[in-house]
């Protein structure tokens, strides 16, 4: 087994030790998009109940997500970013953009709009169309041409106006309103 920390003197490896573990990017992207709920964050991945549980227990003891009371019996959780949770959205943004550009045969899957002008946003979180410098409130998802089905459950469906319980969520940061980035945040 892999020891948890890299035991260097640099930010690259301090941040893998917390962000590099399987699935906790994907989990930090359900959140993003919607899925704030244990059991729909764990049906979109496939993700092993243990496994999840215990992503979401670090990233919540790292102050990335905050683990908040939904429902009193029998006790349930929903996650919501927290603000430094929201300074990864850069990070989010890089990595899509480069697997859109390297990976995507049919084009994008999701493609990240800015609200004020609804110009594409750029890997280095730009508009494209107004050149303005966003983060993660300015902007919103909305299903690319490597969509297969638009309308179908998953990651992006609480960004594109689902109504399910995600969709409905307890607002953390910000009060913004849907379709957005981070919807119902």
């Amino acid at each position: 087994m892999l020891k948890r920390e890299y035991d260097q003197v640099c930010s690259v490896a301090r941040s893998l030790e917390i962000l590099g573990e399987r699935w906790t990017l994907l989990v930090i992207r359900d959140v993003f998009t919607g899925k704030r709920r244990f059991d729909a964050i764990q049906a979109d991945l496939g993700i092993a109940r243990n496994v999840l549980a215990a992503r979401l227990a670090r990233l919540v003891e790292e102050g990335i997500l905050e683990r908040r009371p939904y429902q009193r019996r029998p006790p349930r959780h929903e996650y919501l970013l927290t603000e430094k949770g929201l300074e990864l959205w850069p990070v989010m943004v890089a990595m899509m953009d480069w697997g859109d550009r390297h990976l995507a045969d049919a084009g994008p899957p999701v493609v990240i709009r800015h609200k004020g002008c609804r110009g594409r946003v750029d890997g280095r979180g730009h508009c494209e169309r107004c050149g303005e410098r966003l983060d993660a409130r300015d902007a919103y998802a909305e299903p690319g041409p490597g969509t297969a089905e638009p309308a179908a459950a998953g990651p992006l469906a609480a960004a594109v106006g689902a109504t399910g319980s995600d969709a409905r969520s307890t607002r953390a940061v910000g009060q913004l309103p849907s379709p957005s980035w981070i919807p119902g945040a």
